[in-house]
């Protein structure tokens, strides 16, 4: 028997070496990811216990290069996400000892690739955290350090990075609240803030109400449960640190929609104001503020309860048909496009961007945006009620201006199932053309960046240290819907306008905090349709 074996040895030798290359053909038996995986962790904990190691690049480069060769030749194996992990790791800390950014930038893609490509993986939220820390320790930003941080939050709920990253949310954003409230850094005299004035929208089940500053301030908001023995009803109310109320602010304002009975302001110290919501029947409420200028905003909203027994009714209008005469027939593309934006849309708001005093951008020969958007929205409008039968709504039907946030309180008061804000681009560069749609969340390129603040009509500083609106995405439950809604818009837009003009170029589907998507209570989206800048 033995040798039997000694004979099958011998034989599987000779056969390797009687042909060409026949021991290096065995030699380049590729290896499995998981025996890879096994011998570049070992090249990683070699190195990380070896101070001499840690000082010579090629070692670092050695171990990396290992993770390579998983996630590049087994991109769907089970390693390929650790393998993509340890090396963003490695990048890390090979920085610490080179102190080049490129290391860094590694390793950010490698962690956005596992994000992207691996968001089911348990290691997802973890290489979110990190990269959130890289930006927090290393590259100093604390304001993209909260945008990546909040990510977590929102992107990963059951996730166990999630309760770390809440921490550092809570730690950033006094940083970053102390950052835009800091008015003294000049060595200038902090100056007390006008509360101006106080406006709301309303409906029974809706009420957004704004409070106008002139100036930014700290605040601090709370919900009061009813105090039946001194006759109180239940009360949301916010203490605006560093202001006075002017004389000519309106106090009660009175409301009395179901909702709120009244809004009232009052100086509640020498330094504080104190603005008071007297509710009636209240379920939730959310508080941001928006810059340029500073005012306060408060949704509050009421969960409308439906008895179990009840059925929905429809009202359902007759037509008349005449006889010999044909109802005309959908088109085919109307039902693609209903099945698109779901079946059960009946109502559609349109939004015209700007208006009255504000033009927008401006083309050569005096074309305004504010026109050209508003032309659009009735052709739109129009087409929506014919092709799919929805109900339409126009923010404005004519040349009137109305502030960002009055546009999607209306939107909420009509109870919107869409909202879509109309606006045409502009750029520098007059060659750039091209269509896009953006949906509500924080940017993520510069070009992006600069859009949001053209339409925010603020800063592009101010843009990036809106804090509040992150908060506001963790509360809002629509970005899946808007991002898939933005998805179909593009689409279908780029088609139609390819049928006449073949060469507009598709931008695709972007992401900015635009304040008028901010509150909005479905899905929505802002819709750049051309380049006003671009003749052609």
């Amino acid at each position: 028997m033995k040798i039997n074996c000694i004979l099958l040895v011998i034989i599987l030798v000779l056969l390797a070496t009687s042909f060409p290359g026949g021991s290096e053909a065995l030699a380049k038996i590729p290896k499995k990811p998981a025996l890879i995986l096994k011998e570049a962790d070992q090249c990683r904990k070699s190195l990380y216990g070896s101070a001499k190691k840690k000082k010579y690049r090629h070692n670092w480069s050695n171990c990396i290069r290992q993770y390579e060769k998983i996630y590049n030749r087994y991109p769907k194996s089970d390693e390929a996400p650790w393998a993509l992990y340890h090396s963003a790791r490695l990048f890390t800390w090979l920085y610490t000892y080179s102190g080049k950014s490129h290391d860094l930038d590694q390793a950010l893609l490698l962690y956005r690739r596992l994000t992207d490509e691996y968001k089911d993986h348990r290691l997802s939220d973890d290489a979110q955290y990190k990269i959130g820390e890289i930006f927090y320790k290393h590259k100093k930003d604390p304001t993209r350090a909260y945008v990546e941080f909040l990510k977590v939050d929102i992107k990963y709920p059951s996730g166990d990075m999630r309760p770390k990253a809440k921490k550092m949310l809570d730690q950033l954003a006094e940083v970053l609240s102390g950052k835009d409230n800091d008015r003294d850094r000049a060595g200038e005299k902090c100056t007390s803030i006008a509360v101006k004035d106080i406006r709301h929208w309303s409906t029974p089940n809706y009420t957004r109400v704004v409070i106008d500053l002139d100036g930014p301030v700290k605040y601090k908001h709370h919900l009061l449960k009813p105090d039946p023995d001194l006759r109180k009803p239940r009360r949301l109310y916010l203490d605006l640190e560093n202001s006075h109320v002017t004389s000519k602010i309106e106090s009660p304002v009175p409301i009395k929609d179901g909702l709120l009975q009244r809004a009232r302001a009052g100086q509640y110290t020498k330094d504080t104001v104190r603005v008071v919501l007297d509710a009636e029947s209240i379920e939730g409420y959310k508080v941001f503020h928006l810059h340029d200028p500073f005012r306060i905003v408060l949704d509050v909203r009421r969960t409308v309860k439906k008895n179990a027994g009840d059925k929905p009714k429809l009202a359902v209008k007759k037509r008349t048909v005449r006889k010999g005469v044909r109802r005309a027939e959908v088109p085919k593309d109307s039902m693609s496009l209903a099945r698109q934006l779901g079946l059960n849309v009946k109502r559609i708001v349109i939004d015209p961007g700007h208006g009255g005093k504000d033009p927008g951008c401006n083309a050569r020969g005096g074309v305004k945006e504010k026109n050209i958007v508003l032309s659009i929205a009735r052709i739109l409008k129009k087409k929506i009620k014919e092709e799919i039968g929805c109900e339409v709504f126009l923010t404005r039907n004519r040349d009137v201006f109305l502030p960002l946030e009055r546009r999607t309180a209306i939107a909420n008061m009509k109870k919107a199932d869409l909202f879509i804000s109309l606006h045409v681009n502009a750029h520098r560069n007059r060659k750039i053309s091209g269509l896009e749609t953006y949906f509500l969340n924080m940017a993520t390129d510069e070009r992006s960046v600069m859009v949001a603040a053209r339409e925010n009509a603020t800063s592009e500083k101010n843009i990036s240290d809106l804090q509040t609106i992150l908060n506001d995405l963790m509360l809002n439950t629509k970005i899946a819907e808007s991002s898939r809604l933005a998805h179909n818009v593009q689409k279908g837009m780029v088609s139609r306008v390819r049928r006449k003009y073949t060469r507009a170029r598709n931008l695709g589907v972007k992401q900015a905090p635009f304040y008028v998507l901010i509150g909005a209570q479905m899905p929505s989206v802002l819709v750049e349709t051309g380049f006003l800048t671009n003749r052609t």
